[in-house]
Parts: structure tokens; C-alpha cells; sequence
């Protein structure tokens, strides 16, 4: 009897340690899974065409318009931000209507410090026909500030590393060449 009562608590033990192991598997393929789902985007977007417009004296002002074939929305982070896989196009527009064109081939937006950061083939474009080009451009949107530590060219400039106001009229070179003209 003795014996019996010994193999059946045996048997007992044996089962509450093996379904214990079972469901901390389970447990653990559902932690990796939540830690999966954080690192997910919580929100994805397709063709996107965004306008940015002011109203003026009862007039709609167009400030900028958007394009990107998809937006992918990491709000849920910690440190918060908008990822453009496949890159943008944004138009814009100063007070006289001329636009400027910003293209690049990835583009990331941080929202706490309103970094933008474009990767890949970036190029600007202004309607006086200079343009701008580099491989990774930041912007600052609070300061409307843009730099670089990438090589660049602009028209016959050419250089590494530049700051700038946004209408280039404040540009500092780090190190620079190309051909240009100094006034007597």
C-alpha cells in the first residue's frame, strides 16, 4: 500500500512538473510575442499626399504638401517617431508662392525634437534652380535649421559638412571647394 501511495505521488509530482514546464513555454512564446507586437508600427499608411495650409485673410494659404508612398507611425515607443521606408517628396511654399522640392530615397521624422532626418540620394531643389545635393541631410524643424556632416554639392560648391538656415542664406562650411566668384 505504502508503495502504491508512493508511485501514484510519483506519477502526481511527475504531471504538476511537466504541465509547469508546458505553460512557462507558453508563457515565454507570449512574452516574445508582446515584444514583437512593441516593435511593430501601431499605425501604417499608403500614398500618402498631405497638405499643410494656413488660413489668411479668408484665404487658404498651401504651406507644404507631402508625398510618400508609405509612412509607417512608431507612436508607440518611447521615443516616438515616423519612418518614410520608401522615401518622400515635400513641396514647399514661400510667401511669394515658389516652391522648393526636398526628395530622398528614406526619411525619419523624430517627433519629441522635431528631427527629421533624410537619407539616400537627398536633394533640394529651390525655384531659382540651385539645388542641393548629399547622401544624409538632418533638418531641424524648431530652429529651421539643416546640416550635415556627409559630402555635398551645390552648384560648382562642393564640400563635407555644412549648417544652414533654411533659406541658405546663414551657410557655414566645415570643409570646402568648387569654383566661385569674389567680389572686388
Amino acid at each position: 500500500m505504502i508503495k502504491l501511495n508512493l508511485h501514484i505521488i510519483k506519477n502526481v509530482v511527475t504531471a504538476i512538473v511537466v504541465t509547469t514546464f508546458f505553460s512557462c513555454n507558453n508563457d515565454f512564446d507570449d512574452i516574445q510575442k508582446v515584444g514583437i507586437l512593441q516593435n511593430q508600427p501601431i499605425g501604417e499608411a499608403e500614398d500618402i499626399n498631405l497638405k499643410y495650409t494656413e488660413l489668411a485673410e479668408d484665404t487658404v494659404k498651401l504651406l507644404a504638401n507631402l508625398l510618400s508612398p508609405k509612412m509607417l507611425d512608431y507612436s508607440n515607443r518611447n521615443f516616438p517617431f515616423n519612418e518614410f521606408p520608401k522615401g518622400i517628396e515635400l513641396k514647399i511654399y514661400d510667401d511669394n508662392n515658389n516652391q522648393t522640392t526636398i526628395t530622398s530615397n528614406y526619411a525619419i521624422v523624430y517627433n519629441e525634437t522635431d528631427i527629421i532626418d533624410l537619407r539616400g540620394d537627398v536633394r533640394i531643389a529651390t525655384h531659382e534652380k540651385d539645388t542641393l545635393y548629399t547622401e544624409q541631410l538632418y533638418y531641424n524643424q524648431k530652429l529651421e535649421w539643416a546640416f550635415t556632416n556627409e559630402p555635398w554639392q551645390f552648384g560648382t560648391l562642393h564640400g563635407i559638412g555644412f549648417d544652414s538656415d533654411k533659406e541658405f542664406k546663414n551657410f557655414q562650411m566645415l570643409e570646402m571647394g568648387g569654383e566661385f566668384e569674389l567680389d572686388n
